[in-house]
């Protein structure tokens, strides 16, 4: 005889939780737990003596904005930050674009926005830049669409700003690999296979600069080709302005030539700005949107605004995807011999 209630309470009962897991979490439209809060891996000092440096204020912001409880997981490092995603400690975390890369392919974890650049961009293109009157730069300029000023890199002396960087190193090596100019010289596992390949396809003065030598980063590596040791050099589309085409000719470097000298060869590719990771599998898509939108709308608000350029370092947010962001990055990328296990090791804790 009490079988029958019984049965019913229980229906009752599963019934009232329909949607719902202990702790008071839900389930969303996706399948996905929506959290009672969301954690945002961050690296957080012990104590600032500047308000407004202190990135809580960034989670008590977002708290308002979305109307629950934000808190920052702290962390030292990118290989931190993959590491709180990987293993749930942490819902979202910003990183840089090598990092995310190494997210994205190792962990499928996926891009929800990316912090701008300084001229509102959330990437940078990678160049040649050569000087004018050269064979490169004659090549560029003769009109004729069958010529290939990358064919005749081969040979030259190159200038990198230094060893496995995007811009001045990977990118352009990726291009050139992955589009058959050169073959790697050495084991295509192997990230040494890296720097043999280079000397082979350009030649054993390459300038590959370690941090502190003159040639380093890419000032270093324009001044390398002004001052006439190499024959093209590698850096991102504003070096050449933000070294040698200042309005005050006086905050031009020294060894710069006239702007008129510096001809830049088509992009090889973008290197991501700083994109905001999350692991899709754990991060409801309530949460998500909510998370971008109010980060999109610190640009809406004076505090806001403080935040954006104290805390974050940025001009704005731009909602994306990995897809968008990080594709054209991982196509180059990708073509660079034992790329994948030093990424691996160096982001990977």
């Amino acid at each position: 005889m009490l079988a029958r209630p019984i049965f019913l309470a229980l229906i009752i009962a599963v019934s009232s939780l329909s949607g719902c897991i202990g702790g008071g979490q839900r389930i969303d439209d996706g399948g996905i737990v929506a959290h009672e809060s969301i954690k945002i891996a961050f690296s957080i000092k012990d104590d600032y003596s500047n308000y407004d440096e202190n990135p809580h204020r960034l989670a008590n912001y977002l708290s308002e904005k979305i109307g629950k409880p934000v808190e920052l997981y702290p962390i030292t490092s990118d290989a931190l930050a993959l590491e709180a995603l990987r293993f749930g400690s942490a819902d979202m975390a910003f990183m840089d674009g090598g990092a995310g890369w190494v997210g994205w392919q190792k962990y499928d974890l996926q891009v929800a926005a990316a912090d701008m650049n300084s001229d509102g961009r959330t990437y940078y293109q990678a160049h040649a830049w050569v000087l004018n009157g050269s064979e490169v730069a004659n090549a560029i300029q003769d009109g004729n669409e069958s010529t290939d000023p990358f064919s005749l890199l081969q040979g030259k002396t190159s200038c990198h700003t230094g060893w496995l960087k995007s811009a001045g190193m990977l990118i352009p090596m990726g291009y050139l690999i992955g589009n058959n100019y050169t073959d790697v010289l050495g084991d295509p596992e192997d990230i040494e296979s890296l720097r043999n390949t280079i000397f082979n396809f350009f030649n054993e003065e390459a300038s590959i600069p370690e941090s502190g030598t003159p040639y380093y980063g890419y000032g270093g590596a324009i001044k390398c080709l002004s001052d006439g040791t190499g024959d093209v050099a590698f850096a991102k589309d504003s070096t050449v302005d933000k070294y040698c085409n200042n309005v005050q000719v006086e905050d031009n470097e020294e060894w710069c030539l006239d702007i008129a000298n510096y001809i830049k060869l088509p992009a090889f590719g973008n290197a991501p700005s700083h994109p905001l990771m999350y692991q899709s599998n754990s991060l409801s898509n309530a949460d998500r949107i909510a998370i971008v939108s109010a980060l999109v709308e610190l640009q809406d608000s004076e505090e806001g605004l403080s935040i954006l350029n104290n805390i974050l370092n940025t001009p704005g947010i731009v909602e994306t995807n990995a897809e968008q962001h990080l594709d054209s990055y991982s196509s180059l990328i990708s073509q660079v011999p034992g790329i994948s296990q030093y990424m691996e090791e160096k982001y990977l804790a």
